[in-house]
């Protein structure tokens, strides 16, 4: 029988009379599950459950006898490659380094990570304490290599001296027999330095035998495990810096190169028999170090320098970098790595005191980048490397990249005979307004080392297919897909005979829309699959063949959006003859799961699986038909699952968070209306779990700009970041709505408006809503736009926006702090909307700011800009809160120091969940007024008086009249 016309039963509501509502102290021991693996036969899963503050735990599961084990605290877990053992580190208690913290301690001082070692047979383990790091081979299941944090104090005399018996001998220098004399000179002392290296461990997982090496810096197994090459650092005249190799075959080390200053970048081939690195005989301090290229062959046992300053095909005053990607090709008959000019010196000017000395940017309209982005980017442009090449067969160099081509992309093995380059140099002016960015591409013969430039101002995004057949791009200006021949083929559009849309249909920015992405190449570049909003098309790169629909526009006519699930990570091409597994999302009642389709033919897709949930992480593992998979909604956790690939019969395997059946939840509906443009609109109502339709509930409304397909995402209870956490709020007896928005070129608040007021009203209709209790909150761009709002309507009693723009014409003008790039682009080309500039269209930029209408804001606002904000300056915050302030309007502004954008430290998320909640509480549900709101907190008593606590009103003594 239903209870008081709320349609549960008398169970259901006597169990949901037991429940509590949410509060803000449960966030820490909310868990997550991450890390979750298969062992490549299938028989083994394993995966973390850890709480968002604390300890953790690792769970390994055995399929075969449906055996569990954990493992407190396993962090970084793996399994080798024949499925035997589990490496993982042990992260030490976090209560433990939380109480060395309050008493100052850090650095060596605090405890580190254990290693752990699995064999999964008989769950039998192996601690080593102090590991810093650990690496398996790809291929060889035998052998682990980890790497041992620095000693502990009392040991630090004893590692001064290594060990001959701990570690293979290694000729570094020639012995020479010292000559008889009647009295042997004592040898002088050395004078040692402090080494930045640590033990280096490497230990035969079948027979537990290890071997060790002092002094390691760096350290790296060959793909199939034959070879272990590592790097050591100077510690004396006889104990110099090198690089060696341990052969795990024959259990010999072998000295590659030793004596210079610095060694980096160790690289090797595929097949584990050919060494790269750089090194260089320059001190640390030196200004200018010069890097040289080596390489090594276990046949030769012999380094030889490849490249250098005076190397043929080395550009003029250029050199080897240090921080260039080193690496082989599939054959191993190629090497790559990075060379960069010289750079100019500058002698030191010693009769100025640094006081003296001007710090200076001098901002030119001539300069390709604004100050600002050469200041940010000036770390990553002092390592800035340049693509080369040597040819280890024909054993000459060529350089590809150069300044004013500076990316060169491959092939995805390394063998092709053309690459290709790609440059925006000559339109980085337009950095800033003019997007997408126009580029110039050139396919480069490395057979011949020439160029030839194919591509003019395209706006897309150039790639080689996996084998170097073809150069293919979404193309922007013309909303299609293109393929060319690297053998002098013509420029192709794949897409433009099809007739349907290849653009995001969806796209309402004053920019060229971007394509809906590709899954990717066929065997041999025979073919390349592209998706259309709801299909895969498979498209043939030369244009012989028409497109094929693979799905046979089963997505389009059901209105379900269909995607390849690539299952191996390392996938460079799909098979000719594959099997395809698609995610699916049905866009018409939310619904998603999985369909089989196959790469050969054009068929009707198979259904495998359809429910109300969000499916993600779906993975198989490499030898079996075994698969698990993320699954969850509002109501449930997301929770991994593990099936076979016909998703029959899917078992539960994490229950994270079972503590949420005593909590007041709540649930989430499709809702839908219309704009007051008459555009049909959807938008989620989340409600309270034991919702009464004859109650009054108060309602938080919270946007950004579409949000309705996410129904079925669950939202885990944790503090804010910037916006609303909706479990919290629906728990504690508040609706939330989240409605979805269209924009109208030139107008983005009142295309707001527009779309919000009539959902808002849609939902007050239906007569659960006091609607004298309303409130907005939305960060950054949903910032602004309630910003906007709260000067156009008096309909809501309170509002929070995080990081608003307040004025666009001061915003447009400024800088994004966190990449140095001009704001012009945004109010131009993409979410601002306005659609041109600032003296084209001066009154948009103007109508849109809320600042220009302050004296109109009678909704109390609470802001938060925070004073590191690389997104929206702040500046724009206080912009708003001084004018309000000023016209005595009720306004608040939060500003976390050191903070970005959205809040990054946990403390201050924790903080501002609770301001936020008290703010709403007291306006929304008439709670006292906190002290931080009602009096503030003076700047004498920061950090020590928060103002949580809560004001009770006066009650007057005075007799009534």
């Amino acid at each position: 029988m239903a209870l008081f016309g709320t349609g549960l039963t008398q169970a259901q509501a006597q169990q949901q009379a037991t429940k509590k509502p949410l509060t803000h102290d449960v966030y820490d021991s909310w868990k997550g599950v991450a890390g979750d693996k298969l062992s490549n036969n299938g028989q083994y899963v394993l995966f973390n459950v850890d709480p968002q503050e604390g300890d953790g735990t690792l769970y390994i599961r055995n399929y075969a006898n449906k055996a569990w084990k954990e493992f407190a605290r396993g962090t970084k877990a793996e399994f080798t490659n024949d499925s035997r053992y589990a490496v993982f580190q042990i992260k030490p208690e976090y209560n433990k380094v939380r109480a060395l913290k309050l008493k100052k301690k850090k650095g060596d001082d605090l405890p580190k990570d254990s290693l752990a070692i699995v064999a999964l047979e008989n769950m039998n383990v192996v601690k080593v304490p102090r590991v810093k790091s650990y690496k398996l081979p790809k291929e060889d299941s035998n052998w682990v290599a980890y790497q041992l944090e620095k000693p502990l104090p009392a040991k630090k005399e004893a590692a001064k001296k290594e060990d001959p018996k701990t570690e293979p001998a290694i000729p570094e220098t020639p012995k020479t027999e010292p000559a008889k004399t009647a009295a042997a000179k004592p040898a002088p002392k050395l004078k040692q330095k402090k080494s930045e290296g640590t033990e280096l461990v490497v230990r035969n997982l079948q027979s537990g035998q290890e071997y060790r090496f002092n002094r390691v810096v760096d350290y790296v197994f060959s793909e199939k495990g034959n070879m272990l090459y590592f790097v050591k650092d100077e510690l004396d005249s006889l104990h110099t810096a090198g690089v060696y190799a341990f052969s795990t075959a024959d259990l010999k080390v072998m000295p590659i190169d030793t004596g210079k200053v610095t060694y980096t970048g160790i690289s090797t081939d595929k097949a584990g028999e050919q060494l790269a690195y750089v090194a260089t005989k320059d001190t640390v301090g030196a200004e200018l170090r010069y890097f040289n290229l080596y390489h090594w062959n276990k046949k030769d046992n012999k380094a030889v320098t490849l490249a250098d300053t005076v190397t043929r095909g080395m550009p003029k005053a250029w050199m080897v970098s240090e921080h260039g990607n080193l690496r082989f090709s599939e054959d191993g008959r190629r090497l790559f790595f990075g060379t960069f000019p010289r750079p100019t010196r500058f002698e030191k000017d010693t009769t100025k005191l640094e006081e003296e000395k001007v710090n200076l940017d001098i901002w030119g309209y001539k300069d390709p980048l604004i100050q600002p982005m050469q200041l940010k980017q000036l770390s990553r442009d002092q390592k800035r490397s340049f693509l080369a090449m040597y040819d280890l067969r024909g054993k000459k160099m060529q350089q590809l990249a150069t300044l004013e081509m500076p990316d060169v992309y491959l092939d995805a093995y390394g063998q092709s005979d053309v690459a290709l380059g790609v440059s925006d140099e000559k339109y980085k002016l337009t950095v800033g307004y003019d997007t997408p960015t126009r580029k110039d591409a050139y396919l480069i013969d490395l057979k011949k080392g020439t160029s030839k430039q194919i591509l003019n101002e395209t706006r897309g995004f150039p790639r080689l297919s996996p084998q170097g057949s073809y150069v293919y791009w979404y193309e922007p200006t013309d909303s299609s897909w293109h393929a060319m021949n690297t053998k002098g083929g013509a420029n192709l559009n794949l897409t433009k005979r099809i007739g349907l849309p290849f653009y995001e249909e969806d796209n309402d920015i004053p920019s060229l829309p971007g394509s809906y992405g590709a899954a990717g190449w066929v065997e041999k570049d025979n073919a390349f699959l592209v998706y259309d909003r709801f299909d895969i098309w498979k498209l043939d790169p030369s244009g012989k063949k028409a497109p094929e629909n693979l799905t046979d526009k089963y997505g389009r006519t059901n209105k379900v959006r269909l995607r390849y699930e690539q299952l191996d990570s390392e996938e460079k091409f799909i098979p000719e003859n594959a099997t395809l597994y698609l995610s699916a999302f049905n866009t018409v009642d939310k619904s998603a799961g999985f369909f089989r389709d196959h790469v050969s033919k054009t068929m009707q897709p198979e259904k495998l699986v359809m429910t109300p949930h969000g499916y993600t992480s779906f993975k198989k593992a490499k030898n079996s038909d075994r698969i698990t998979f993320r699954r969850g909604s509002f109501r449930e956790y997301n929770d991994l699952y593990t099936s076979d690939l016909s998703f029959a019969n899917a078992e539960k395997l994490s229950d994270a968070n079972p503590q949420m059946k005593d909590y007041l939840w709540g649930n989430v509906e499709l809702v839908s209306w219309k704009s007051t443009d008459g555009i049909p609109l959807e938008g989620l109502l989340y409600k309270p779990e034991n919702f009464d339709p004859k109650k009054k509930y108060p309602m938080m409304v919270y946007f950004y700009e579409r949000s309705s397909d996410g129904i079925h995402n669950h939202r885990v209870p944790a503090p804010s970041a910037s916006t609303i956490n909706i479990p919290y709020f629906v728990s504690n007896d508040y609706l939330v709505f989240v409605p979805d928005i269209v924009y109208t070129e030139g107008y983005p608040g009142e295309s707001a408006m527009d779309c919000i007021i009539p959902g808002v009203q849609s939902i007050v209709a239906q007569g659960f809503v006091d609607d004298k209790n309303m409130a907005l909150q939305g960060q950054s761009w949903g910032g602004y736009q309630i910003a906007y709002m709260v000067t156009r309507t008096n309909m809501f009693k309170a509002a929070m926006a995080g990081a608003p723009v307040s004025n666009m014409t001061s915003a447009y003008g400024g800088i994004r702090w966190g990449t140095g790039l001009s704001r012009q682009f945004q109010y131009e080309r993409t979410q601002s909307r306005i659609g041109g500039t600032l003296w084209e269209k001066p009154m948009q930029f103007i109508e849109n700011s809320p600042l220009f209408f302050a004296d109109r804001v009678k909704t109390p606002l609470l802001i938060m800009h925070n004073d590191q904000d690389g997104a929206v300056p702040w500046y724009q915050g206080i912009e708003f809160f001084m004018a309000l302030r000023r016209l005595e309007k009720p306004v608040w502004m939060l500003v976390y120091n050191g903070e970005d954008h959205n809040l990054m430290q946990r403390k201050n998320r924790k903080d501002l969940s609770v301001r936020m909640s008290q703010f709403f509480d007291h306006y929304l549900k008439g709670a006292p007024a906190p002290k931080w709101m009602d009096q503030g907190v003076p700047t004498l008593l920061k950090g020590k008086d928060y103002g949580f606590e809560l004001i009770e009103p006066q009650v007057s003594s005075a007799p009534k009249e």
